[in-house]
């Protein structure tokens, strides 16, 4: 395993030859999941730009050099998300890199009636990831955020949509907290069934991307933007924990974020997290709980995984 005196050094200059290797980054079309894309693309991959709007995707895959398909995902509607599952059909997968997210809205739902920040960072991934588990080869990485501390820091398991209490800030930081209880979750399911498939997370520390422009709060939006322009770093170094979680040789169930102070900027390395965020126990009730919720369960290994990994 890396070390942090090594991963300080770590660039996108360092990714392997992915050549024959397929990924999947949801939320391609700008951003850190752009650059990862790109970076991905770069080093010989195949890349699925996974988006809500196929022109934006397609007009995005047109600024990436390498192999790209873009493909329509709608996560805050889980129909959309059975579609792209079925459409994918048994292809082999070796990343699923679970990066789309909206951030600090204003109250809203989505099509199946969740509170639209939990649904679609966390129950719309969930359901993707295990649609298309039984295919993926190697890894699943879910970027999450240091906002996971946020808020009441913990999974409000009475009032999952926040009905009796909602905050954009509170709602956004549950979503993150949940990404880590997925992850944690994910990786003991598939350790407990001989799976060699990782599931491990990233977040990007203090990117400069548009997902500040849509907070529900105009003076939060304006100080966002002025973070962006002063001391954000750009969504290519962003990108670099959600990579290097992506490529490297780290143990499952693995955290990767900068390592400047605050974990704001830097070079990807191993970073900590709450205690809620390591917690068994909430990270089992929140599975179950999303499997209610969205139909979703974890899939039998299938056959192909096994001589996929062989």
């Amino acid at each position: 395993m890396a070390t942090k005196r090594n991963a300080s050094k770590w660039n996108v200059s360092r990714l392997p030859d992915l050549t024959g290797r397929t990924a999947v980054v949801t939320g391609a079309n700008s951003g850190i999941g752009l650059a990862a894309a790109d970076a991905l693309a770069g080093a010989g991959a195949h890349v699925v730009f996974a988006v809500r709007d196929p022109q934006r995707g397609r007009t995005a895959a047109g600024t990436v050099r390498g192999s790209t398909e873009v493909r329509r995902l709608d996560l805050a509607d889980l129909a959309s998300v059975r579609e792209f599952a079925q459409e994918w059909g048994d292809r082999p997968l070796d990343l699923l890199i679970n990066n789309a997210g909206v951030m600090m809205l204003p109250e809203q739902r989505t099509k199946d009636g969740f509170e639209m920040q939990f649904g679609t960072n966390h129950l719309g991934h969930f359901a993707l990831t295990n649609l298309l588990l039984p295919y993926v080869t190697d890894r699943v990485v879910t970027v999450s955020s240091g906002a996971h501390r946020f808020g009441a820091g913990v999974i409000d398991f009475d009032d999952l949509n926040l009905t009796k209490g909602y905050t954009p800030v509170r709602a956004y930081a549950q979503s993150k907290l949940a990404n880590l209880l997925f992850t944690l979750e994910l990786q003991r399911r598939l350790t407990e069934t001989g799976s060699r498939v990782r599931a491990l997370a990233a977040h990007p520390g203090y990117a400069a991307t548009n997902l500040q422009s849509h907070a529900a709060n105009p003076v939060s939006r304006a100080a966002m933007q002025l973070g962006n322009k002063f001391f954000a770093q750009d969504d290519k170094a962003g990108a670099l924990p959600t990579l290097y979680a992506a490529v490297m040789d780290l143990p499952g169930a693995s955290f990767v974020g900068p390592d400047g102070l605050g974990e704001m900027r830097g070079a990807p390395t191993l970073v900590g997290r709450s205690a809620a965020a390591s917690d068994p126990g909430a990270a089992r009730q929140l599975w179950a709980a999303s499997e209610e919720l969205t139909g979703m369960s974890f899939p039998p290994p299938l056959p192909l995984t096994d001589a996929a990994r062989a």
